[in-house]
């Protein structure tokens, strides 16, 4: 390593981000860089550790060491092609990546983990800004054409590592823009929308081709764009939200979680969009579901200038370090306190939503809840729960968002008129490693297959279906796979 002492000598440290009462007054990122000494002590933290455990943690596999041990002496080019031979987005990981890798770090034992994805999204704007990041597609063909439908981090990884062995790619996206939930799902605070089009501007000079508008089972007929294609990736996502079915769900004033996001999102981007306006303004805002959208509701609401902002989990309060349920590598269940919770919200643990309470007028002004208990295994995990008697009350609310993940992809449209099979949790069915669907031709990669899950995991799931559907029309893969020993020398051997 650059300084094998380092992770003695230096502590970690993030950059700076301006104050909650700042940052909310607009949609912009909050976060500062590294100055030049700065990034090269939190390189020079990486441990010599014998065996690297944050490639394990990491779904791309990214080579970590190697390009910690890089930064720390300077050579920004070969960092760049470490971390870009594992990973095709760096600039989307190193902002909105939860970095289970960090979990998994051997100096994380002990002390506060290397700062990995902070490191990353380092490596990645000194690259752009050093003139690094280039097009990869070969020039010479293979003639082989290949449909990528829709666009989010699976799909654009997929359509990178197909147009990089030589394929003819064309991308299909029924939204207005390029980007999926990068661009409508991911609030403007913690990814603005110029780094993914920075992104695009490369695929398009490595010749992706991109539709925006083309719904794929109504504008496009699926059989007819798997006719015309040697092979199509189906890596729509995971978009039917769960719901809540209580009494009074008809009310006004309840919405989904992500219609409440894409819409802010189109607002800061100037777009239009149909349907009435969702606004916390002024309003008393409940976001029922404690997870990463939970936060991104509470960051919106305080940016919109909600009246107050609660959020409800049923769960229970998970604990602040890790216990021995939890042992290092795993990727700890611990209490997460988000730069949005830092920014003002009143946190509810182990509360259940009973009823949505109506004004007598069809519009939303309260919740019936209770609080409850749980029944744990032996292993701390949840069984079931019980309400705690005598706790049933009425909380006022004017605004509620529904953010309690999602259930599967949407079925009516191309994956019916495909005949696609789906798995037990309805799901398109394609074995993980393989990718294929039951229909010829085509595969499936990231939620869609998967359910829902980390945008690291998507663009690991669209690199490693490309590298399957290459092997399909090819015989044979000149794509990297994350399970190659010999990756890292590849990089630089060829």
């Amino acid at each position: 390593m650059g300084k094998v002492t380092g992770f003695q000598e230096f502590d970690r440290k993030l950059p700076n981000k301006l104050s909650p009462a700042e940052r909310v007054k607009n949609y912009n990122e909050f976060e500062s860089l590294y100055n030049d000494e700065e990034l090269n002590h939190q390189s020079a933290r990486c441990m010599d550790c014998g065996i690297p455990f944050c490639h394990s943690g990491c779904p791309l596999g990214n080579i970590i060491p190697e390009f910690n041990d890089a930064v720390y002496r300077k050579d920004w080019e070969e960092a760049y092609q470490v971390l870009s031979s594992t990973n095709n987005f760096p600039e989307f990981t190193g902002r909105i990546c939860p970095a289970p890798c960090e979990s998994a770090c051997v100096l994380g034992i002990n002390k506060p983990p290397v700062a990995i994805e902070e490191i990353e999204k380092h490596i990645i704007e000194i690259a752009y800004q050093k003139d690094l990041v280039k097009p990869v597609a070969p020039l010479i063909k293979t003639g082989k054409k290949v449909a990528v439908v829709g666009s989010g981090p699976a799909g654009l990884a997929a359509a990178a590592q197909l147009s990089k062995a030589g394929h003819l790619v064309t991308l299909y996206e029924r939204d207005d823009k390029i980007g999926g939930l990068l661009r409508y799902g991911i609030p403007d605070f913690k990814m603005e929308k110029w780094i993914i089009d920075r992104r695009l501007e490369i695929m398009e000079k490595d010749g992706v081709v991109f539709k925006t508008n083309t719904e794929v089972g109504k504008d496009i007929a699926a059989d007819e764009l798997v006719r015309t294609n040697d092979a199509v990736v189906l890596t729509g996502g995971s978009t039917i939200p769960r719901d809540l079915s209580i009494p009074g769900r008809e009310l006004k004033g309840i919405h989904f979680a992500m219609d409440f996001l894409k819409q802010q999102n189109k607002r800061v981007s100037d777009t239009k969009f149909e349907g009435e306006d969702i606004l916390a303004s002024g309003k008393d805002v409940v976001i029922i579901g404690g997870g990463d959208t939970g936060s991104d509701c509470v960051g919106t609401s305080n940016r919109q200038g909600a009246k107050s902002i609660k959020q409800f989990e049923v769960m229970f309060q998970p604990p602040e370090q890790r216990t021995k349920h939890m042992p290092w590598p795993t990727y700890p269940m611990t209490l997460k306190v988000t730069s949005s919770h830092e920014e003002g919200v009143d946190r509810y643990w182990g509360i259940n939503t009973k009823e949505f309470l109506g004004d007598g007028k069809g519009n939303l002004r309260a919740l019936r809840v209770t609080d409850v208990s749980w029944e744990q295994d032996v292993m701390g995990r949840p069984i079931k729960f019980n309400e705690v008697e005598g706790s049933e009350r009425e909380i006022p609310c004017q605004r509620v968002f529904l953010a309690m993940g999602f259930l599967n992809p949407q079925h009516t449209g191309m994956l019916e008129s495909l005949r696609i099979q789906l798995d037990e949790r309805k799901n398109v069915k394609a074995k993980e490693g393989i990718y294929r669907t039951n229909v010829s031709k085509v595969f499936a990669a990231g939620d869609m297959r998967r359910g829902q899950s980390l945008v690291v995991w998507a663009i690991s799931e669209g690199r490693e279906c490309a590298r399957k559907v290459d092997e399909f029309l090819m015989g044979h893969s000149v794509l990297e796979s994350k399970d190659s020993v010999n990756q890292f020398d590849q990089v630089f051997d060829s």
